[in-house]
C-alpha cells in the first residue's frame, strides 16, 4: 500500500506542482480583470496588464520631473538599503549574543526574562516612540526592523547553542578547550546553519516593519510609494510594486537558501 507521505516528487515534477497555484491565481485575477472591464471599461480595483505596464512605465523608465530619478528603482534601492541594515545588524547581534547566551548559564539566567519581554511587545506599538526618539529619518526605521526581528532570532540561536549534546562540549573542554575556543570552534559552526535559517524565517516580518516605517514617515521607498498612490485608488502601481516587493522576498529566501545548503551542506542530511 502506497501512502501518501513516502510520496516524493522529482524535482521537474515538484517544480511544476509548485507553479501550478501561481499560474492559477494570475488567470484568475484576468478573468476576473476582464469581466470587471466589460461591465466598466473605467474600473481601476482590478487593472489590466496593459494599464499596469502603461502606469509604470513613467516610474521604471522616465526621470520624474522633480528629482529627476527614476522613482521605481530609487524606491528600490531605499527600501533594499533600509532592510539590509536592519537584516546586518539583526543578524550580528543575534549570532553575538546567542552564543553568549546559549553557553553561559548565569547570562542566561539574567538576560533571558529581558529578551523575552523585548519579543511580546508588537514592534508596531513601539513606532511612535522610535519617531519621537529618534526622529523621522532612517535610523527610527532601521531601529523598527531590528526591535522587531532581533528578539525571536536571538531567542532561536540561543535556544539551539544551549540545546546542542553535553557530550561536545565535555570531550571538547576534556581537550583543554577554553569558554572561548567552545564557542568559536564547537558552538558557532553548528549555530550558523540555524542562523542562516532564523534570517530566512525574518524577511517576511521584517519587510513588514519596514514598508509600515516607510509608510508613515519617509519621502521614497516601496512601502511610501504604495501608501501615497492609495488616495488616488492607483492599483495599476500598487500591484506591480507588491509583486516587486513578493519577488525581492523570493530571490532573497532562495540566496539564503543556497548559501546555507552549499555552506553547511551537513546541516541538510547531505552526505
Amino acid at each position: 500500500m502506497v501512502r501518501l507521505v513516502n510520496i516524493r516528487p522529482s524535482r521537474r515534477v515538484a517544480a511544476m506542482l509548485g507553479a501550478a497555484p501561481l499560474v492559477l491565481l494570475v488567470l484568475a485575477y484576468l478573468l476576473a480583470s476582464a469581466s470587471r472591464h466589460a461591465l466598466n471599461p473605467a474600473d481601476k480595483i482590478l487593472p489590466t496588464p496593459d494599464a499596469m505596464i502603461a502606469a509604470m512605465r513613467s516610474l521604471v523608465l522616465l526621470p520624474d520631473a522633480m528629482t529627476g530619478q527614476l522613482l521605481f528603482w530609487s524606491d528600490t534601492f531605499a527600501s533594499l538599503q533600509r532592510l539590509g541594515i536592519g537584516l546586518a545588524i539583526s543578524t550580528l547581534s543575534a549570532l553575538l549574543a546567542g552564543l553568549v547566551l546559549g553557553l553561559l548559564p548565569a547570562v542566561r539566567a539574567t538576560l533571558s526574562p529581558l529578551v523575552t519581554t523585548i519579543a511580546v511587545i508588537p514592534p508596531i506599538a513601539l513606532l511612535p516612540i522610535l519617531f519621537i526618539a529618534l526622529g523621522l529619518g532612517e535610523t527610527a526605521k532601521v531601529a523598527l526592523i531590528v526591535i522587531g526581528i532581533l528578539p525571536l532570532m536571538l531567542r532561536d540561536i540561543a535556544s539551539h547553542v544551549e540545546a546542542l549534546p553535553v557530550e561536545q562540549m565535555i570531550k571538547a573542554q576534556t581537550l583543554g578547550a577554553s569558554s572561548w575556543q567552545l564557542a568559536l570552534r564547537v558552538a558557532l559552526p553548528q549555530a550558523m546553519p540555524r542562523l542562516i535559517h532564523a534570517i530566512r524565517l525574518s524577511l517576511g516580518p521584517a519587510w513588514v516593519f519596514l514598508i509600515s516605517a516607510e509608510a508613515i514617515a519617509s519621502d521614497v521607498g516601496l512601502g511610501y510609494r504604495i501608501f501615497l498612490v492609495r488616495r488616488y485608488l492607483s492599483m495599476d502601481i500598487i500591484l506591480p510594486y507588491v509583486a516587486w516587493i513578493a519577488l525581492l522576498a523570493i530571490a532573497m529566501d532562495w540566496v539564503l537558501r543556497q548559501i546555507s545548503t552549499r555552506g553547511f551542506p551537513w546541516a541538510h542530511g547531505a552526505r
